[in-house]
């Protein structure tokens, strides 16, 4: 069973920068693929970056590329998200998985485990 647990939401202005965190607990961290997805009111979960387990391979929606990066340190069992340059629709609930199966990382459904989520809401 893995345990996910996020930090680093909060209020922002159009502009500014946020770093999310999201700690495991469970199995060794480095055997899977982790990534982050939002999800805000009124519509579906969706993508937003993903990792690979080495932190070799990285993937990231369209409309956050050149603005928000992924990363993970495996010694800490942590997986961030720099958010830079934010806009009032990223606003959401941004929630980090685990997957452990290998599968493509874009979709929901490839992953097992779920965060409770941290709330990000960038102002105009």
């Amino acid at each position: 069973q893995v345990q996910l647990v996020e930090s680093g939401g909060g209020l922002v202005q159009a502009g500014g920068s946020l770093r999310l965190s999201c700690t495991a607990s469970g199995p060794p961290f480095t055997r899977y693929t982790m990534g982050w997805f939002r999800q805000a009111p009124g519509k579906e979960r969706e993508f937003v970056a993903a990792i690979s387990y080495s932190g070799g391979s990285t993937y990231a929606q369209d409309s956050v590329k050149g603005r928000f990066t992924i990363s993970r340190d495996n010694a800490k069992n942590t997986v961030y998200l720099q958010m830079n340059s934010l806009k009032p629709e990223d606003t959401a609930l941004y929630y980090c998985a685990a997957n452990l199966g290998g599968r493509d990382s874009r979709y929901v459904n490839s992953y097992e485990y779920w965060g409770q989520g941290t709330q990000v809401t960038v102002s105009s």
